[in-house]
């Protein structure tokens, strides 16, 4: 049931980095557009730095991207703490809830992103990590020593 546990988060992983190629192969051909502008550019920049010089549409794809990188890492932290611990079926479908949402919300920010719809998507995908989150603490809680 281990690696049941951790599938979700191996999928995950696997979607962040098909965001990353998506951010990509929309971001170097709109920059190629602009070029003349990004030659002026200050070194060092970042990709911050991008807003309103290439299409809203285009950095939504890196909006996304950094929001895979931010509360993801709060869930792949308690599926290996339920996968140690106490990985139940329950467990399981919440992580695998947590995850389809996840990638909803990747796809509809990416292409759509309404922002009520959006939020909406996020806060039920916090939703199911906060349970995953409540079953790690009383896991690692009640765990023998």
């Amino acid at each position: 049931m281990q690696a049941q546990m951790l599938a979700p988060g191996a999928v995950l992983v696997a979607w962040s980095l098909v965001m990353l190629l998506w951010m990509a192969l929309t971001r170097f051909p709109a920059m190629a557009k602009i070029s003349d502008k990004l030659k002026g550019a200050k070194r060092g920049g970042r990709g911050q730095d991008l807003e309103g010089v290439i299409p809203d549409k285009v950095n939504w794809k890196a909006h996304n991207y950094a929001h895979l990188m931010e509360q993801p890492t709060l869930f792949y932290a308690t599926i290996v703490i339920l996968a140690i611990l106490a990985p139940s079926p329950l467990a399981i479908l919440l992580a695998w809830i947590y995850v389809g949402l996840r990638i909803v919300h990747s796809i509809w920010q990416a292409t759509v992103n309404i922002v009520t719809v959006r939020f909406l998507l996020f806060i039920a995908s916090t939703l199911a990590l906060i349970a995953l989150a409540i079953m790690a603490l009383i896991a690692t809680l009640g765990a023998p020593s």
